[in-house]
């Protein structure tokens, strides 16, 4: 999300959430609605959140403070996930639409983050996933996939280096990847993940 001030881009997706049926972003996020109550339960990456509909505020459910990032991914996930399913089939970012024009910001965001923080760790990399409901993947040295919403697994892959490499590593989409979100979301939620992961495994 190439923003440099987020304000804009926050006010813009609680206008969409505002406009957007309920029913609809229950049915296409697999989120849960509670009309009673109008709002979303959200787990997103270890914690819980309360969306308010239509206003769109998005609370933590342990009262805590919630970042901007936070807000605009999981108000951009229930507003734009649609009913297509998983594909089951992996995608680089470049693969996205567009991809290759947020190729830097997602480098420096995303990939050099997890070979810098997990690069000389991979063991540690498994572990802070499996807490965020994720799982092992057979790929590179190390990797894994972790539901960061319902219809979006992130998969973080890293080769450790020798004489010849240096550490390297990947983030993989499912193919269904832009039915779900914008790539310039998917240029910043790994980074979010990685980050999480980061504080998890203590490094």
């Amino acid at each position: 999300m190439a923003y440099m001030n987020l304000n804009p881009a926050h006010d813009k997706a609680k206008e969409e959430f505002a406009k957007s049926d309920p029913a609809v972003m229950e049915r296409n996020s697999g989120l849960k609605f509670y009309p009673d109550r109008g709002v979303y339960q959200v787990s997103f990456l270890g914690r819980d959140y309360l969306v308010h509909y239509p206003e769109g505020v998005v609370e933590a459910a342990d009262g805590g403070a919630v970042p901007l990032e936070n807000k605009i991914c999981i108000l951009h996930y229930l507003t734009h996930a649609s009913d297509a399913g998983l594909e089951g089939k992996q995608i680089s970012f470049r693969e996205l639409p567009s991809g290759f024009i947020y190729v830097t910001p997602f480098t420096n965001r995303c990939i050099r983050p997890l070979v810098s923080i997990f690069g000389k760790s991979p063991e540690k990399l498994i572990p802070a996933a499996e807490m965020l409901g994720g799982r092992r993947e057979e790929m590179g040295d190390a990797a894994v996939t972790i539901p960061v919403f319902p219809k979006v697994p992130v998969t973080f892959v890293l080769w450790e280096g020798d004489d010849e490499f240096p550490v390297s590593g990947n983030v993989l989409f499912d193919a269904s990847a832009p039915a779900h979100l914008e790539t310039e979301d998917y240029a910043l939620l790994p980074g979010l993940a990685i980050f999480t992961m980061k504080k998890l495994a203590g490094i």
